[in-house]
């Protein structure tokens, strides 16, 4: 284990006594500027059926890639993950895919704010991103940051999110939470 990694917090519970929210699953590793063409490409844009952008997510870079993927898996990218087009598309393919969670070293700013609206979680670490190969299994703690590499015995440290953020993730997006909101 390098230097920079953490001990994972082994806690179950959170303050107030509800389960922390994990997710685990096999790392798929993109590199840098992957946009939101090679995400979903255009063909497909006339679309609004998530199921439908589901199978073909990551098409213009990986055109298998839903073949092989299980639902829980995560992916990791390097810098500016999600660039080009600001089409909301890109995330709700790759939630829909069953993808759990992208790690990247950054995200471009319109994919970042989209991922959010729609409820998928994302999060920005360097270290992960760079030392996480394909196919290591990975479990990630949302509400520390702790991104953990089960293969390899490594943990990693993301900023986690705000709390009101985590339960715009929680509630499935931004839309789901203010109409729960409403409901209160």
């Amino acid at each position: 284990m390098n230097q920079a990694t953490t001990n994972i917090d082994q806690r179950t519970n959170n303050s107030e006594g509800d389960r922390k929210v994990r997710l685990k699953g096999r790392a798929w590793k993109f590199g840098d500027d992957v946009n939101t063409d090679e995400i979903i490409p255009a063909i497909y844009l006339n679309t609004t059926d998530p199921k439908e952008m589901a199978i073909h997510c990551m098409e213009g870079i990986a055109p298998d890639f839903t073949k092989k993927i299980a639902p829980g898996d995560i992916i990791v990218a390097d810098k500016n993950f999600g660039c080009g087009s600001s089409r909301e598309h890109a995330p709700i393919a790759i939630k829909a895919a069953g993808i759990s969670c992208v790690i990247a070293k950054s995200f471009a700013r319109i994919f970042y704010r989209n991922a959010i609206n729609i409820g998928l979680p994302i999060l920005e670490c360097e270290e992960a991103a760079r030392r996480i190969d394909e196919g290591d299994q990975i479990e990630v703690d949302l509400e520390l940051g702790i991104i953990t590499n089960l293969t390899k015995n490594e943990n990693y440290k993301a900023q986690p999110f705000p709390e009101f953020m985590q339960r715009i993730i929680a509630a499935g997006g931004l839309m789901s939470y203010v109409m729960a909101k409403q409901g209160e």
